[in-house]
């Protein structure tokens, strides 16, 4: 995950500018969830008492060019006893792609429940590797599935070209970065943040019987939340449970919620999806 290696200013001013490179992309766009990890990183850089990011809330608000770098300015907002607020704009050619605000906190006591992991699920070994049958054929999706770091297992028939399964708004993926990274457990929480912008959008597609290759679809992701609820390392098999509870006017939500192999909830994400599909599609 070389894309995480910021390079930038010391944490001394308000304000801390980082540089970052981007993943090259088939289509030329920038992957969202990178610009998340990024963010998250840069903020991250300004907190020195070891508080660890458990909330950022951002907005998309220009495509990125995957062959250009991204600036990073990051705001100090506030720095209290137990939580730490930082503001990251991402920048390109001087305009702003991206916006966050994310808090960071100490680690505290206190109540603890989560929603249980959902049972009778294939496991990730016993699921077809469609992705490598997809990308044998063609050289564009080699690019976009053997390329990246990271490896994918749909729980139904992924639906990047035909939607072959019941038609509702909702599916399971098991997910995991392919090689073993360090024990450091802020490059991990990075890193889910770049895996949890993947496949998100597809829980409104698959409730509409819609695939990846309609021709004339176009997804763009318009903002993401997300809240970390427990450590987790993000190069073993995690589970993300999505559905989409509305879609409407162009737009719809979805949900997940991303599980350890051992049932831990590691994060809770929302996303909401600017969905425009051709007229006959």
């Amino acid at each position: 995950m070389g894309v995480l290696d910021l390079s930038g200013s010391e944490a001394r001013t308000r304000e801390d500018i980082y540089t970052g490179s981007s993943q090259r992309m088939p289509l030329g766009r920038v992957y969202g969830g990178q610009v998340l990890a990024q963010s998250v990183v840069a903020a991250g850089r300004t907190i020195t008492d070891g508080r660890a990011v458990h909330s950022m809330h951002g907005y998309f608000l220009r495509p990125g060019d995957s062959a250009s770098g991204i600036t990073f300015s990051v705001d100090r907002i506030h720095d209290g006893r137990s939580f730490s607020t930082r503001r990251t704009q991402a920048y390109q050619d001087g305009v702003p792609i991206f916006s966050m605000i994310a808090s960071f906190q100490e680690e505290d006591r206190g109540v603890e429940h989560q929603l249980a992991m959902p049972t009778g699920i294939d496991e990730p070994e016993n699921l077809a590797d469609v992705e490598s049958a997809i990308a044998a054929s063609h050289p564009l999706p080699k690019r976009l599935f053997m390329d990246r770091p990271v490896e994918l297992r749909h729980v139904a028939a992924p639906i990047y070209l035909t939607v072959d399964d019941e038609h509702k708004p909702s599916q399971a993926v098991w997910m995991r970065i392919k090689k073993r990274l360090p024990d450091d457990p802020a490059l991990h929480q990075a890193i889910l943040a770049y895996l949890s912008d993947m496949t998100i959008q597809e829980p409104i597609l698959r409730g509409h019987g819609i695939a990846w290759s309609t021709r004339g679809l176009k997804v763009a992701s318009l903002d993401h939340a997300m809240w970390w609820h427990r450590p987790g390392r993000v190069d073993e098999w995690m589970l993300y449970v999505q559905e989409s509870p509305s879609a409407r006017g162009g737009r719809g939500l979805a949900t997940g919620r991303i599980y350890s192999r051992e049932g831990a909830l590691l994060a809770s994400v929302a996303q909401e999806v600017m969905v425009r599909v051709p007229s006959g599609a």
